[in-house]
């Protein structure tokens, strides 16, 4: 016995059906499918082999004798397959490639930023209330050297003195936020 021979007693009607389908049908199937899929090969040939599937798993829609041609069925299966797969596309977020996220900027966690703007404040509430006004009109609401005199009714040195040393007091209260404090 060939291996031909254990071969041909192995396959089945069905599958010398899907064959021949495929043989008759797989060209202007996959053209169809591939003008659907905007020129993507991969995915035309997944839904191509997909449409004979459910050519395989329907055999009466197949043999109807209402049909010339089993050829309108296909297409008619294969247009509803590319359909459902665009929509299923357009419904999920956009698949990202590895090589996209190690590119990918790193954007600041929040939750960082929360802790130390609390801490921040914390550290505000011990220093005297001259220079913790002064660095809330300086640094907080941004307001001029100049401006923060008026406001106050004290001489521009002095909005600085007293600038410099809250900073300085903000120091010694927040070790790890010296760098940002200068």
């Amino acid at each position: 016995m060939t291996a031909g021979t254990a071969l041909s007693r192995t396959t089945t009607t069905a599958e010398h059906e899907l064959a021949a389908l495929q043989r008759e049908h797989g060209r202007p199937l996959f053209a169809l499918l591939l003008r659907l899929c905007d020129g993507d090969r991969q995915r035309a040939e997944d839904l191509a082999q997909e449409t004979l599937v459910r050519a395989w798993q329907h055999p009466e829609a197949l043999r109807a004798d209402a049909f010339d041609s089993v050829r309108p069925w296909l297409l008619t299966v294969a247009r509803r397959l590319a359909i459902d797969a665009r929509r299923a596309r357009q419904a999920r977020p956009p698949e990202v490639g590895d090589a996209v996220l190690e590119n990918a900027r790193v954007i600041a966690d929040h939750a960082e930023r929360s802790a130390a703007t609390l801490d921040v404040r914390e550290a505000v509430k011990t220093l005297t209330p001259r220079h913790r006004e002064v660095l809330v009109l300086v640094y907080f609401q941004g307001a001029s050297v100049a401006e923060a005199a008026e406001a106050l009714g004290v001489p521009p040195g002095t909005v600085k003195s007293r600038a410099y040393y809250a900073l300085r007091a903000l120091r010694r209260v927040l070790p790890g936020y010296a760098a940002d404090l200068r």
